[in-house]
C-alpha cells in the first residue's frame, strides 16, 4: 500500500506568509490561468482566476548533490494537505510523468528512474517501492517539476 503526500503544510505556510523559496526569493503571486496549475500542497488544480504562488522548491531537507530544485505552484490561500492512499484523480493526465526512487540519504537510485504514462503511475510507484533500498518516490511532470512524494506503508 502507498501513501501520497503533498508538500508539508509548514513549507506551504512559510511561502504563503512571505518566506523565501529555494532561491532566496519571495514567491510570485499571480492569478491562475488555464487548467494546468496544480497546487503541490492539496494536490488539486488551482481554479482559473484564483490567487496562486509560483516559487522555486527543493523537496529535500538538506542541500546535497541530488537535491533538485524547480518551480511549483501553490494556492495563495490555505488549503487542505493531501495525504491519501491513492493519487489525485487528475494525475493520469500528467503525461508523461517522470518517477524515481530515493534512498534514506535522499540520493537518486538511478535504476528506478522511469518515464511513464500518467495512467501507469500507481503500479510504477508500487513497483519501485517494493525494492528494499527505496525509501520514497518522487513524481515529476515532463518538465521535471516536482508533483508529490509517494511512500510505502509497511
Amino acid at each position: 500500500m502507498i501513501i501520497v503526500k503533498g508538500i508539508p503544510s509548514a513549507h506551504a505556510n512559510h511561502y504563503r506568509y512571505g518566506g523565501t523559496d529555494a532561491n532566496g526569493q519571495v514567491p510570485l503571486q499571480v492569478k491562475a490561468e488555464g487548467k494546468a496549475n496544480p497546487c503541490r500542497h492539496c494536490l488539486q488544480l488551482i481554479e482559473e482566476g484564483d490567487d496562486m504562488l509560483i516559487l522555486s522548491y527543493r523537496p529535500f531537507e538538506t542541500v546535497q548533490a541530488y537535491a533538485e530544485t524547480g518551480p511549483i505552484f501553490l494556492h495563495k490561500n490555505e488549503c487542505a494537505h493531501y495525504q491519501e492512499h491513492q493519487l489525485p484523480v487528475w494525475f493520469p493526465h500528467i503525461n508523461p510523468a517522470i518517477i524515481r526512487g530515493y534512498d534514506q540519504q535522499d540520493w537518486i537510485l538511478y535504476e528506478t528512474g522511469s518515464v511513464v504514462a500518467g495512467t501507469e503511475l500507481t503500479p510504477a510507484c508500487e513497483s519501485i517501492l517494493s525494492q528494499p533500498k527505496v525509501s520514497y518516490v518522487h513524481i515529476r511532470s515532463r518538465f521535471n517539476c516536482f508533483q508529490c512524494r509517494v511512500e510505502r506503508i509497511d
